[in-house]
């Protein structure tokens, strides 16, 4: 009895960790994909709006300095020239604004917001 009140409630719980606005869980839908390129200083986006549901971000370093890609609460991992990392996000109908965390390069261009309907 004891187990499975444990395991009914871990349940719960990874039920009310995958609930709100954004996530970066699971979903039935399969990602619809957007690539990134990251340049100094500036980001470009294979599109600026989607489709609400899962959303997998290719981001591709192109500059010569370290970048990453934060959306919706989420960050990437840091991308070093040449590289690239991959973040899926769950995403509601809105208006996500994203930008490079990195010093300032927000502030020298590297922002923009994404329209997702």
């Amino acid at each position: 009895m004891a187990f499975r009140s444990i395991v009914l409630m871990s349940a719960l719980v990874l039920a009310l960790l995958g609930a709100g606005p954004a996530t970066a869980g699971r979903s039935t839908k399969p990602p619809r994909t957007i690539d990134v390129t990251a340049k100094d200083y500036a980001f470009s986006l294979s599109t600026q709006s989607v489709h609400h549901g899962p959303v997998r971000f290719v981001i591709r370093n192109a500059g010569h300095t370290t970048h990453d890609f934060a959306i919706a609460g989420h960050t990437s991992k840091m991308v070093a020239p040449g590289k690239t990392t991959t973040l899926t996000v769950v995403l509601r109908k809105g208006r996500y604004p994203y930008r490079c965390t990195v010093d300032s390069h927000a502030k020298l261009g590297m922002k923009g917001t994404l329209r997702v309907t």
